[in-house]
């Protein structure tokens, strides 16, 4: 198979979706690898260390979308880059096509095999989302920390405190993996965390593994008021896999939390959880509503592609092998894990949540094999 890896051109998003170890893997397997040129330059890796394990260089994104039956990346495509796709191709990336009707759409016309890693799903988790998550929990604390900070629109509490003086208080919800790096890392600052979650038994679990100041709560709409109130920084971290996530904090709510609270919406790749979430980029990554201020950036972990694009290519790498040497039929019969990333399929859409965030027809993947 000939595989391509575009340069990604999402605002500031420095990963890239292969790396020279990666190279090496397919090559050996007698498969074809083209790069674009400085495609991992923001990542450290240089052409040459592409070129030392087999890859072919070219120029330009044409040339890589052109010649090759499978497109590996890191963040959904651009409008540029849809253009590019052609029938039948492969492409394997994140996607998050349930806030997105315009990429649905066009990789429905295009009638491309489009396999996304946030739903491949194995034994209830999501692989291929973890590290990502990982990290994006670990940024979310941080960020909420600086933007805390007076000059830059928060209250100027900080986050750990000093003797005499109240720590901030940290309210995270939902409890999974980006929730519990997040409480990591603010428990860690020093911060009072308060962790919410519907799920009792996960509550538990956390209650177990974080340090005695983090308090766990159930999530209800109720306690959710509550802890609003009070909390010096928010941190959304709520997935539903592959579906739009619910909009938990409404406008209304905005106006019982203090000003120059910090919202840090890690849930913005599928819509956001406040209805006051939209996405921001590295380059222009806060705003203001109603006196909170909200870091909503859609790629987080792309701020450290140093450790994020080896976190990732860790985990896709055995997948990306898999679609090469079996084919994405076959591959798909063979481990249904990867079959339930097939969001769409020549020209109709195979995962459920997907189809039901675009009131669109669903086609069971079973149908397409």
């Amino acid at each position: 198979m000939i595989i391509g890896v575009p340069k990604e051109i999402k605002t500031l998003e420095n990963r890239v979706s292969l790396t020279p170890a990666g190279v090496s893997q397919l090559i050996k397997f007698d498969h074809k690898v083209i790069i674009e040129k400085s495609a991992g330059v923001g990542s450290g890796i240089t052409d040459e260390m592409y070129k030392k394990e087999g890859a072919i260089i070219v120029n330009s994104a044409d040339a890589v979308y052109n010649d090759t039956n499978m497109i590996i990346k890191v963040k959904e495509p651009q409008l540029a880059e849809l253009e590019k796709i052609h029938e039948g191709q492969i492409i394997f990336t994140y996607l998050h096509l349930a806030p997105n009707k315009v990429l649905t759409e066009g990789l429905i016309e295009k009638k491309a095999i489009a396999i996304s890693y946030e739903t491949i799903e194995k034994n209830g988790k999501l692989p291929l989302l973890e590290p990502m998550s990982e990290i994006a929990g670990k940024i979310g604390s941080l960020m909420a920390s600086y933007y805390l900070a007076k000059p830059y629109g928060g209250k100027g509490t900080l986050a750990g405190g000093v003797a005499g003086v109240h720590s901030a208080k940290y309210l995270i919800i939902g409890g999974g993996t980006a929730g519990i790096n997040a409480a990591k890392i603010a428990s860690g600052l020093g911060a009072r965390v308060t962790i919410m979650d519907t799920n009792i038994d996960r509550l538990r679990y956390l209650e177990d593994v974080l340090p005695s100041n983090c308090e766990m709560i159930f999530s209800d709409k109720t306690n959710l008021e509550t802890e609003l109130s009070h909390c010096d920084a928010i941190v959304c971290t709520v997935l539903i896999a592959g579906a739009s996530t619910p909009k938990l904090i409404t406008r209304n709510m905005l106006k019982n939390i203090q000003d120059g609270s910090v919202l840090v919406d890690i849930s913005i790749d599928q819509g956001g959880c406040a209805e006051t979430s939209k996405p921001t980029t590295h380059a222009d990554p806060v705003y203001t509503v109603d006196g909170i201020l909200h870091y909503c950036v859609a790629n987080m972990p792309g701020a450290y592609p140093k450790t994020s694009t080896y976190a990732l290519t860790n985990a896709t790498i055995p997948y990306v092998i898999k679609l090469a040497n079996l084919n994405w039929k076959e591959a798909i019969r063979k481990d249904y894990a990867l079959g339930m990333g097939l969001n769409i399929a020549y020209g109709k859409i195979t995962y459920e949540a997907v189809a039901k965030a675009h009131n669109m027809e669903y086609t069971p993947v079973s149908m397409i094999l």
